[in-house]
């Protein structure tokens, strides 16, 4: 924890200055950084509530105060009658309030477009990502997750996360990474539109979890590769996964669908019984290094299940 907190405290540094936020005031404007931030949340959710803002900022309530009371004093800002309660005044942005946060906001995208430049044209989207990736831990539980097809680049993560995944969790080395890969070159090779389909769930651009539906052959559907990080675990995303590999599966026409997994993945196999899912067969192998026990599920699909998630 305590090298986290080191390498944490060295990126703050590095990010205030590459941002250009410790100077008085902030890109050239009268605001300082504070300022600024509120001015952006209240052209963004304009009608707003000051204690909205308050909370959304994490802003001491008679800062906040002081600070508005500034913007009306400019002229910037106007306090307007809640439509429901005449105690609450929505606070929204006058003409010269809306110039000044567009004046500003041009300056910002400029300059941070100088700085992305500067790190060459790889540099800045590579940032992006990790910068994607970084929001999604810090706002865990509050920013929002999809569920998309996968695209291209995805098959590489995915077995590359499996594979560390689960040589953390069960010590399944070299063979479950080399079963990993198979799966997904198999998929990419000899992919079947309409017929076979991935999923990827993602927040703020980063994968949180995936799901495979192949064509088994005899009207069958293989359910494959199911998984959920860590930090994403508990909001659903591993249920909506599959519950959107089934509605693809029964709009395709396929009459069951048949997983394999195993019995210390117990909220995967929380999840296939709550879906229909049966166990059919059970058995021993040791393919990933110490003996473990392998199951066979399958469920026969009905045309009255739900159908496909867009």
């Amino acid at each position: 924890m305590d090298q986290a907190i080191d390498r944490f405290r060295a990126f703050n540094r590095v990010h205030t200055r590459f941002a250009d936020v410790l100077a008085p005031h902030y890109m050239g404007s009268e605001m300082s950084v504070a300022e600024a931030r509120l001015l952006y949340e209240v052209a963004k959710r304009e009608p707003v509530l000051a204690a909205e803002l308050q909370e959304v900022l994490g802003l001491d309530a008679g800062y906040a105060s002081r600070v508005l009371k500034r913007f009306e004093q400019r002229g910037w800002i106007e306090r307007k009658r809640g439509a429901g309660d005449a105690r609450q005044r929505p606070i929204a942005l006058r003409p010269p309030g809306r110039a000044a946060f567009e004046s500003l906001d041009a300056e910002t995208r400029s300059h941070t477009a100088r700085q992305l430049e500067s790190l060459g044209p790889a540099g800045g989207p590579l940032l992006a990502q990790h910068l994607d990736a970084a929001r999604a831990l810090i706002e865990q539980g509050t920013a929002d997750w999809a569920i998309r097809p996968f695209r291209t680049g995805d098959m590489g993560v995915i077995a590359s996360r499996q594979a560390v995944l689960y040589a953390e969790a069960f010590g399944w080395g070299r063979p479950m990474e080399v079963l990993l890969g198979e799966v997904t070159t198999a998929f990419l090779r000899d992919f079947q539109p309409g017929r076979e389909q991935c999923w990827v769930a993602e927040r703020c651009g980063a994968m949180l979890g995936s799901i495979f539906l192949v064509d088994g052959g005899d009207d069958v559907a293989r359910l494959r590769l199911l998984y959920v990080e860590e930090e994403a675990r508990g909001l659903g995303i591993g249920a909506a996964l599959v519950r959107t590999c089934l509605g693809f599966a029964r709009d395709a026409g396929y009459r069951k669908v048949v997983l394999w997994t195993h019995t210390v993945l117990a909220s995967a196999r929380r999840i296939y019984a709550a879906e229909g899912f049966a166990i059919v067969s059970t058995e021993t192998h040791s393919e990933f290094g110490e003996p473990v026990q392998g199951e066979t599920w399958e469920l026969v699909l009905t045309p009255d299940g739900p159908p496909a998630i867009p």
